[in-house]
C-alpha cells in the first residue's frame, strides 16, 4: 500500500502545482491586459512625444531601484535612458579645462618649444596650417590614434562658427560628404541631443554612419563656448546593411572668443577621436584622417563666412545675448537669409 500513496501524494502535488502555474497565469493575463488598457488610455490622452516622455520616466525610477534589470528590460523594450548616456555636467567642465591648455599651447605656437611641448606629451605634429595645427598621438592599448587640432580665427565670430557645426540642415548643403543626418532624439532638460549622421568614405570603404549624443554650453560669464559628442546606441536608429556602424567616437570643441561671441576672432582647441572600422593599417588610417581634417575645417570656416555674409540663415543654437541685455529671452529664429526653421533648443545650457 505504500506505494499507492505515495503515488496518490504525486498526483496530489501535481494538481496542486497545475492550480498553482493555472493561478499565476490568470494573474500574469490579467495584469498585462490592464496593462494594455492604460496603454490605450494614455495613448488617447497624451502625443507620442508625451509618452515617451512618460515611459522614460516610468524607466529611470524603474532603474534608479535595479540597475542591472533596468538596463535589459529598457534595452527590450527599446527606450532610450538618458540618465545613463546623456552629456553630464562633469564632461563639460572638463573639457572647460582645456581651455588651460589650449592657452599653454598658443604661448609657445610662436617658437619651435610648441611642438617640443606637444612631443612631450605624447602629441606629434602632422599638419601645419596658416590658421590651425594638427597633432596626433596613439590611443593606449589600441591600433588608433587621437587627434587634436589648435586653430585660430579672425574673420568670423564665435557664434557663427559654433551654429554652422550645430545646425544640421545647413551641413548638408556644405558638407558633400554627408549622407544622412537628422537629431532623433533630444533631452530637453540638459539640451542634449542623439543625432543620426550617415557620411562618404574615401574609396574602395564602405559608407560609415554614427549615432552619438551631442551638448553644448555657453558660458557668458567665462567667454566660453564647449561642445562635446560621443558615440551612443539608439533603439530608433538599428545597424543595418547599408553603412557600416563606428560605434567608438568622441569629438570635444572649445572654442574662447578674442572680444566677445559676437566679434570677429577666436581661439579653438578640438580633440577627436573614432575608430573607422576598417582593416587598413593604423599609417593609411592616419593619413586618411590628417588628409580629411584640414579639409574638413577648410569647408567649415567657408560655411561660417557664408553664414557671417548673410547668404545663407542659420538656426542660432546659442542664443547669446549681450550683457546689459540679460533679460531678453533666447531667440528661437535663424539668423538671417532663408525662411525660419522652427523646433530645437535656442537657449544657453548653463
Amino acid at each position: 500500500k505504500f506505494p499507492t500513496r505515495a503515488a496518490g501524494s504525486g498526483h496530489k502535488k501535481k494538481d496542486l502545482l497545475s492550480i498553482f502555474a493555472d493561478h499565476c497565469s490568470f494573474v500574469t493575463g490579467q495584469r498585462l491586459r490592464r496593462a494594455c488598457q492604460i496603454r490605450e488610455l494614455y495613448s488617447n490622452l497624451y502625443s507620442e512625444r508625451t509618452r515617451w516622455n512618460l515611459v522614460g520616466n516610468i524607466w529611470r525610477r524603474f532603474q534608479s531601484k535595479h540597475a542591472p534589470t533596468g538596463k535589459l528590460v529598457a534595452a527590450l523594450a527599446g527606450v532610450f535612458m538618458w540618465e545613463n548616456e546623456k552629456i553630464q555636467d562633469e564632461e563639460i567642465h572638463r573639457c572647460g579645462l582645456e581651455l588651460q591648455a589650449l592657452e599653454a599651447v598658443k604661448c609657445l605656437s610662436t617658437s619651435l618649444g610648441a611642438v617640443a611641448g606637444q612631443q612631450d606629451s605624447g602629441w606629434e605634429a602632422v599638419v601645419e596650417r596658416k590658421d590651425f595645427r594638427v597633432w596626433k598621438r596613439p590611443i593606449p592599448s589600441s591600433h588608433l590614434y587621437e587627434y587634436r587640432v589648435l586653430g585660430s580665427y579672425t574673420d568670423v565670430t564665435p557664434r557663427q562658427f559654433f551654429n554652422v557645426q550645430l545646425d544640421t540642415e545647413y551641413r548638408k548643403k556644405w558638407d558633400s560628404l554627408v549622407i544622412k543626418l537628422e537629431v532623433v532624439d533630444r533631452d530637453v532638460s540638459t539640451g542634449s541631443e542623439v543625432v543620426h549622421w550617415a557620411t562618404h568614405f574615401p574609396y574602395p570603404m564602405y559608407s560609415r554612419d554614427y549615432v552619438y549624443v551631442r551638448r553644448y554650453d555657453v558660458d557668458v560669464d567665462k567667454n566660453l563656448m564647449v561642445l562635446v559628442s560621443r558615440a551612443v546606441q539608439h533603439p530608433r536608429v538599428p545597424e543595418t546593411q547599408e553603412f557600416v556602424r563606428v560605434h567608438s567616437y568622441q569629438s570635444k570643441m572649445v572654442i574662447r572668443p578674442h572680444k566677445s561671441f559676437d566679434e570677429n576672432g577666436f581661439d579653438y582647441l578640438l580633440t577627436y577621436s573614432d575608430d573607422p572600422q576598417t582593416v587598413f593599417p593604423r599609417y593609411c588610417v592616419s593619413w586618411m584622417v590628417s588628409s580629411g581634417m584640414p579639409d574638413f575645417l577648410e569647408k567649415l570656416h567657408t560655411a561660417a563666412l557664408r553664414a557671417k555674409n548673410l547668404e545663407v540663415g542659420i538656426h542660432d543654437y546659442t542664443s547669446v545675448i549681450k550683457s546689459s541685455d540679460t533679460n531678453r529671452q533666447p531667440s528661437q529664429e535663424r539668423l538671417s537669409g532663408e525662411t525660419t526653421r522652427t523646433g530645437g533648443p535656442g537657449q544657453i545650457y548653463a
